[in-house]
């Protein structure tokens, strides 16, 4: 039984009306609801003639529709492609092409543009789901029987392809198999102590490894019920969360939980799990977490290419400003530039290896030999440093080291200076191009909303880091701002401020 969804399905609760998707609207998708629905999916998927191995993309919103359709991608022994509704024809044009998927499931409005996208890229098959569930797909499946023979599957036969943001060159799909993905999701289901009657608070996008993988799988290896949310929305979460168990989202999230009056202790009285991921949490986030629910967050540390590989401890002390230590079945080490293992505090390259990493990147044999090294560990392009106790600290992307004058510059060590400073919201370090050091430090600072008595400067910033750090970590200039550029998941986009400040 290696088929991810047969793993999956294998937990779920033996009484079919039991809860599995709590809507917004109040009805309820049960699991005798998600394993007819994947299996009339899966029928109709089979019947447009794909066979085992082919592409099914999907550019669609969050629904319990969109989620059984990746269910039922699995379950026919397709692959599945998700894609960020906000991808525009550029990005699409990409993905169609290099992907070759043999259905593409849409959004209605963007038809038009899917007809002549799809019939460039030679792809058969185009189907519609609306953002309400409905839609063509829907329609094309619903005359399919509700017992649909799995199809097996090895372990080592993909299941997913997800494309990497692409900041830096074309954007890469890291190919996921059945294996990878069941492993993760064990290893998070026990880890983080599911237990029955757990109640999930899902507001995150399923287009992301985040919502799709990590929360979804940990539901249903659970057999448990989820309030199964369109988006995230702050004065939503504080009015669902007394109802749930545990709560997954991304820093920002909880930087708005905080900013919503009568968000307190009462608010998180029956939440066990707080987990934050997908960009780094400020100390200062932590901290006033535990301070307003008495809750303290866990962070983990994951990417695309291999779900999760660290977590502070669920029993035990979580360290703000860590990511904790390697999960079970995962090796993380941390090299400098030769490749020799870094003393404890000293910052390195972090590299992975495990069962759930990644086999490669889609069509690209070079790209992948070269992000492996010659003992097959992933080369992350993060860069950390492990304290004395073993916990782990990002420090940040190895592209976005600033070299300056010769010398290393990790961004992360100047950000958390300026963070600490009156009036900072948060900050970015980012290097521009200098015709004398190669490289210059340069801030971008967002101002604290409503900060009394604070007034933010270059000179100020300047000023107040002087003394603190070394001469060539401090920045050449500061650029005040009222909000930084982020992705689809709250990370910072560095590559955007590198272009509008350059």
């Amino acid at each position: 039984m290696d088929n991810l969804y047969e793993i999956l399905a294998a937990r779920f609760p033996r009484d079919p009306d039991a809860s599995c998707m709590i809507l917004a609207d109040g009805r309820v998708w049960t699991y005798g609801d998600v394993r007819r629905a994947s299996s009339r999916i899966a029928g109709l998927i089979a019947a447009l003639g794909l066979k085992a191995g082919d592409r099914v993309a999907a550019q669609v919103e969050k629904t319990p529709e969109s989620m059984v359709l990746y269910l039922a991608t699995l379950r026919a022994g397709m692959v599945f492609l998700p894609l960020n509704p906000a991808y525009q024809r550029h990005e699409l044009e990409y993905f169609l092409n290099d992907a070759k998927p043999g259905l593409f499931v849409c959004r209605p409005q963007l038809r038009p543009l899917a007809n002549e996208l799809t019939q460039q890229a030679g792809v058969p098959h185009l189907l519609e789901i609306d953002d309400n569930g409905k839609g063509s797909l829907i329609d094309a499946a619903a005359p399919f029987g509700d017992d649909f023979a799995t199809v097996q599957r090895h372990s080592g036969d993909l299941a997913a392809i997800l494309y990497t943001s692409g900041t830096t060159g074309r954007s890469k799909g890291a190919m996921l198999t059945h294996g990878n993905l069941a492993v993760n999701a064990r290893t998070l289901h026990a880890f983080w102590h599911f237990q029955p009657g757990d109640m999930l608070l899902h507001m995150l996008p399923t287009f992301h490894v985040h919502g799709l993988f990590v929360a979804i799988h940990c539901v249903l290896l659970n057999g448990s019920a989820m309030l199964f949310e369109a988006k995230f929305d702050a004065k939503r979460a504080r009015q669902l969360l007394p109802q749930a168990t545990v709560f997954m989202g991304v820093p920002t999230y909880y930087v708005r939980l905080l900013g919503e009056p009568g968000f307190d202790h009462d608010s998180c009285r029956h939440i066990r799990l707080f987990v934050s991921g997908s960009a780094p949490l400020l100390r200062e986030t932590f901290d006033a977490f535990i301070e307003r629910t008495g809750h303290t967050i866990l962070e983990r540390y994951g990417m695309t290419e291999g779900g999760m590989f660290t977590s502070n401890p669920y029993v035990g002390e979580r360290r703000g400003g860590t990511v904790g230590f390697p999960l079970p079945g995962t090796e993380v080490r941390i090299v400098d530039d030769d490749g020799k293992v870094c003393k404890t505090g000293v910052i390195g390259n972090i590299q992975v290896r495990g069962d759930n990493v990644f086999v490669g990147y889609w069509q690209m044999p070079e790209k992948t030999a070269e992000e492996f090294t010659a003992d097959g560990w992933f080369k992350t392009g993060d860069v950390g440093r492990r304290d004395g106790h073993g916990y782990i600290a990002i420090v940040g992307r190895s592209k976005d080291l600033i070299i300056s004058g010769g010398l290393n510059v990790y961004p992360k060590e100047i950000e958390d200076m300026i963070d600490a400073l009156p009036g900072v919201a948060e900050s970015a370090v980012i290097g521009l191009s200098h015709a004398d050091f190669g490289e210059s430090v340069n801030a971008v600072v967002v101002r604290q909303k409503n900060a009394a008595g604070a007034i933010l400067t270059q000179a100020g910033v300047i000023a107040a880091l002087k003394g603190e750090l070394a001469n060539f970590k401090i920045p050449k200039r500061v650029f005040v701002v009222d909000d930084l550029p982020r992705n689809a998941m709250g990370k910072v986009q560095k590559n955007v401020l590198r272009e509008r400040y350059s």
